[in-house]
C-alpha cells in the first residue's frame, strides 16, 4: 500500500532526527559505550518531547491519535536509524494492553505517562515458562486491599529502564494452565522487587526480576482478575508486527551500509560491488527486503482494519514476523561475509547489526513458535 502524505512526512522527520542526534557510527559508539547501552534516557526524552512516544495513543490521553500503521512506521525508522531506545518496544506493548483493557482512570494515568516519556516493561517469561507461557508460576496471592507477589521472572525486556512493570502472574491455581492469570502494574521501585540486568551479546536488553512479598494495590489490576491469558493473546498481533517493523528497519540500514561499503572498497583495481558474484547476492537481499516490506504493510493494514478473519490475521502476523526477522538476520550475515574482515571489525558496525538482528527471531514469540502457529493454521496439527 502507498503511504499517505502525513506518513511520508513522519518517515522524513524520523530520519532527520536520527541523523541529527546520532547520525554517524562514531557518534553512536560514543553515546552508547560502543553499543553496550541499548537505551539512552536522553534520546528517549527527546522523542517524548516531539510527541513520538504517544503516536498510537488517543488524543484524550495525551497522544497524537495515530494507529498501528503509524506506530510500526515509527519503529521501522528508529531501528533503521539505530536509535538507542530499546524500551520503546515493551512500552508500546504495554500501551496496547492499557488501551484495550484498562479502566478509564488507568488509561488516563498510564497512557499519559507513556506519551510523556515514562518507559514501561512487561514481564511474562520465567525460568520454566518461556515459549510455554501458560506454565507461569509467579504467584499473586489476594490479600485485603490487593495482592502480594512472590516469584521470579526472567528475560524481562527493558525492565532496568522502566518506570513500572506490567506483571503477568498466577492469581488462581487448579483452574487450567491458561486460566487463573492476571495482569498487575508494579512500580519498578516497589519494596521487595529486585531487578538485575542480564548482559547479552547485544548489550543490556533484558533483566531478571525477583519478587519477595511485593504488595500491589487492587487498583493496579489491569482488566478482570483471571483474564491475563486472554489479554496477552489479544496483543500478540500488534507485538509481532512491531518486531517485524524493527527488524525491517534494521535490515534496511544494514543493506544501505553494505552497499555504500561495496561501492567504495576496491580490490583488483575495481570496486568489489562490481563483481557479479557479489552484485547478485546484493540483488537477492534487495528482493527480500522489498518483499518483506510489502508483506508487512499489507498485514498491518489488514490487522488495523480487521479486514480478515481473526485466525487469518494470527497466521499472517506470524508469517510477517518470521519473514522480516529472518530477512534482517540474513542481510546482516551477508553483510559480515561480503565486507570480509571489516564486517567482523567493531569499527564498521556490521557485526553489531548482526548481533542486533538475532534477538527479534527470539522475542515476541520465537520463530519456531511462529512456525507452529502457521502450520496449525494450515491444519497441520
Amino acid at each position: 500500500m502507498e503511504l499517505t502524505q502525513e506518513q511520508h512526512g513522519l518517515v522524513e522527520a524520523l530520519r532527520a532526527f536520527c541523523d541529527r542526534e546520532f547520525g554517524t557510527r562514531a557518534a553512536l559508539a560514543t553515546l552508547t559505550d560502543n553499543g553496550h547501552q541499548a537505551h539512552l534516557p536522553s534520546i528517549y526524552a527527546k522523542l517524548a518531547e516531539l510527541g513520538y512516544l504517544g503516536i498510537a495513543i488517543p488524543e484524550e490521553y495525551g497522544g497524537s491519535g495515530g494507529d498501528l500503521f503509524d506506530q510500526c512506521l515509527l519503529h521501522e525508522q528508529l531501528y533503521r536509524g539505530l536509535a538507542p531506545v530499546h524500551a520503546i518496544g515493551s512500552t508500546h506493548t504495554v500501551a496496547g494492553i492499557y488501551k484495550k483493557f484498562a479502566s478509564e482512570q488507568q488509561k488516563k494515568d498510564m497512557l499519559g505517562a507513556i506519551a510523556s516519556g515514562k518507559p514501561m516493561s512487561i514481564s511474562i517469561s520465567e525460568p520454566e515458562a518461556g515459549s510455554d507461557a501458560a506454565n507461569i508460576s509467579c504467584r499473586a496471592e489476594r490479600v485485603p486491599g490487593g495482592f502480594v507477589v512472590n516469584g521470579q521472572k526472567t528475560w524481562c525486556s527493558a525492565a532496568q529502564h522502566a518506570d513500572s512493570v506490567l506483571l503477568v502472574a498466577r492469581t488462581e491455581r487448579g483452574s487450567g494452565r491458561h486460566r487463573g492469570l492476571s495482569m498487575l502494574r508494579v512500580p519498578a521501585d516497589a519494596d521487595g522487587l529486585t531487578i538485575r540486568p542480564i548482559d547479552t551479546m547485544a548489550g543490556e536488553l533484558v533483566s531478571d526480576l525477583y519478587f519477595t512479598d511485593v504488595f500491589v494495590p487492587e487498583s493496579e489490576l489491569v482488566g478482570g482478575e483471571g483474564q491475563g491469558w486472554h489479554q496477552l493473546m489479544a496483543g500478540l498481533n500488534g507485538e509481532r508486527l512491531v518486531a517485524a517493523a524493527q527488524s525491517l528497519g534494521l535490515a534496511q540500514r544494514t543493506f544501505d551500509d553494505l552497499v555504500a561499503y561495496l561501492k567504495q572498497r576496491k580490490q583488483f583495481g575495481q570496486s568489489i560491488g562490481s563483481f557479479q558474484a557479489i552484485r547478485h547476492r546484493v540483488a537477492d537481499l534487495a528482493v527480500e527486503i522489498e518483499a518483506s516490506r510489502a508483506l508487512m504493510y499489507s498485514t498491518i493494514e489488514k490487522v488495523r482494519t480487521e479486514s480478515a478473519p481473526a485466525g487469518e490475521l494470527v497466521k499472517l502476523t506470524s508469517i510477517t514476523k518470521v519473514k522480516s526477522t529472518e530477512t534482517a538476520k540474513r542481510t546482516a550475515l551477508e553483510g559480515v561475509q561480503l565486507m570480509g574482515g571489516y564486517g567482523y571489525a567493531v569499527e564498521y558496525g556490521m557485526e553489531k547489526n548482526l548481533r542486533d538482528a538475532v534477538a527479534p527471531t527470539i522475542y515476541a514469540g520465537t520463530n519456531e513458535i511462529q512456525r507452529e502457529v502457521i502450520s496449525a493454521a494450515l491444519g497441520l496439527k
